[in-house]
């Protein structure tokens, strides 16, 4: 009964903040409680050439948490490059790259069965004139302190880039 709750509520989704994700560590992760911050939500992969990006979203998180909120969200769609189960997922982030952003348990970010939360940025992205925004893993969402949808960076563009950090200044 209560995944059916959440399933609605998810398929009624009109913006960010009406999303609860599960994390890592098997807690709520409610969007509504990020309200006035900026948030960058990436898909993220243990076993990818991207991976060293742990380390800049930490620090991302580290130098600018007053002003905005990392959420990774491991995922498998590319190469496999995410096999591990959420509890390795969560090990292998705090040993290799001291992780202590939110991370959500591991979703499907693209497919017939997206996770609705990517879903909706798709369709948010694409309103931007982004179309398939999510090409690989490491893709960046920002979002800003109302729930928009302002930005998505590419795999290739660093966590603290000039690109993302002038958003932050």
């Amino acid at each position: 009964m209560r995944i059916a709750i959440l399933l609605i509520g998810l398929l009624a989704a009109t913006n960010l903040y009406d999303f609860k994700v599960t994390g890592l560590d098997g807690k709520t992760i409610d969007f509504a409680k990020y309200k006035g911050k900026k948030i960058l939500i990436v898909n993220t992969a243990s076993q990818c050439g991207y991976t060293p990006q742990y380390a800049d979203l930490q620090k991302l998180h580290e130098t600018y948490k007053d002003k905005i909120v990392v959420i990774g969200f491991p995922a498998n769609n590319f190469g496999g490059q995410e096999p591990g189960s959420n509890g390795e997922i969560k090990e292998f982030c705090k040993k290799n790259f001291g992780v202590t952003f939110t991370m959500a348990e591991k979703v499907s970010v693209k497919g017939e069965d997206i996770h609705p939360l990517f879903k909706y940025l798709a369709e948010e992205a694409k309103k931007m004139g982004v179309e398939d925004p999510i090409k690989w893993n490491f893709t960046k969402f920002l979002i800003d302190e109302n729930g928009k949808l302002v930005a998505v960076f590419s795999s290739k563009v660093k966590p603290m880039s000039e690109e993302i950090t002038k958003h932050l200044n």
